[in-house]
């Protein structure tokens, strides 16, 4: 793989001075308006409501982070001036709303934003989530790959990096049926192995991925078994990639961390893990803030000093080559998208 300066200085951003990825997701949707909105008997969460709960995750996590993961919808708006301008800024471009066909989710962009809004707006990469089961139907999967394609399309284009994430879902078939943003109960590793292979092919312009468990995080025990496992995702990523903590509890997330970081993972991006037990103090705001500045702050410098040790340097992954991720002016990708300017 070879890197755009475009691309290059926006990984860069998003990692600490070594290469390591310890970024906080912001972007949460239905698992922080769901709560609120059943606590407050409402059909809709209040925009100021979720908002004001995002303000507070960029505001007591951002110092712990390398890099924040923000929505359109609700972080940028009510965030955007307090995030720290040294702090990478990730933007997720999917709407959470997507579409159930009886072939299988399908996924669409947020109304209004695009590639190049996240570009002119500043962003370091685009973030963009895509449901996707190698056992779905013919017309969902191709509407899947259609819709990452055009992205990474659009990345290469403006020159900005693809962080893609992926979650297997329930089909109509499965026993566990749910529509939250949570790991999927029973889920089979084949069908995370296969969706990763898939989308590692050079077509889709994936610069980073963010991976969720290929087991259940609650069986992620330690064992060689497992970590055979992790180690089979890393090799078929073929590129930097991160964990996602997918709803996992704080102690199951640190030891899916270790089985990723020994499987090559340049870090994390995870949110639940790291902010979930302070938000179920909903509406005591004050206890919430509390829980955030100590526990929530306690456990991303343990997971970021587990990321220290043991994740690999984004700049140095093998897809780079012997000398890691570089880019000179001779190469011709860089002659061709800048000579003109």
């Amino acid at each position: 793989m070879q890197l755009s300066p475009g691309k290059q200085w926006g990984l860069r951003r998003m990692a600490d001075a070594n290469g390591i990825f310890k970024m906080t997701a912001v972007d949460q949707r239905p698992p922080i308006k769901g709560p609120i909105a059943a606590h407050l008997g409402t059909t809709e969460a209040p925009w100021e409501q979720v908002a004001k709960f995002k303000g507070l995750l960029v505001d007591t996590l951002q110092a712990q982070s390398t890099a924040m993961l923000l929505d359109p919808h609700y972080a940028i708006p009510y965030s955007l001036e307090s995030l720290c301008p040294s702090k990478g800024l990730i933007v997720t471009l999917e709407d959470s709303l997507f579409v159930e066909t009886a072939e299988g989710r399908v996924s669409a962009d947020i109304d209004d934003w695009s590639v190049s809004k996240i570009k002119r707006m500043g962003g370091d990469a685009v973030k963009v989530l895509a449901w996707y089961r190698p056992d779905a139907g013919l017309k969902a999967r191709q509407q899947q790959q259609d819709y990452v394609k055009r992205l990474g399309e659009e990345c290469a284009r403006f020159d900005i990096p693809f962080l893609f994430e992926l979650l297997v879902y329930p089909l109509a078939k499965d026993a566990h049926q749910t529509k939250e943003y949570v790991e999927m109960k029973g889920k089979k590793a084949d069908h995370v192995l296969q969706s990763v292979m898939e989308f590692a092919k050079p077509d889709y312009g994936v610069d980073v991925f963010k991976l969720e468990s290929p087991i259940n995080a609650a069986e992620a025990d330690g064992s060689q078994a497992v970590q055979a496992v992790f180690d089979e995702m890393g090799q078929l990523a073929s590129r930097p990639w991160v964990m996602l903590s997918a709803g996992a509890g704080k102690d199951e997330f640190k030891q899916v961390l270790q089985h990723a970081f020994k499987a090559g993972a340049s870090g994390f991006l995870a949110g639940r893990a790291i902010w979930l037990e302070a938000f179920n103090a909903y509406p005591n705001w004050q206890q919430i803030e509390k829980d955030l500045r100590g526990n929530a702050v306690d456990y991303m410098r343990e997971i970021s000093l587990l990321a220290d040790v043991q994740a690999q340097p984004w700049k140095q992954h093998p897809c780079y080559g012997p000398k890691g991720a570089h880019f000179a002016y001779s190469d011709a990708q860089f002659r061709h998208q800048y000579a003109s300017i």
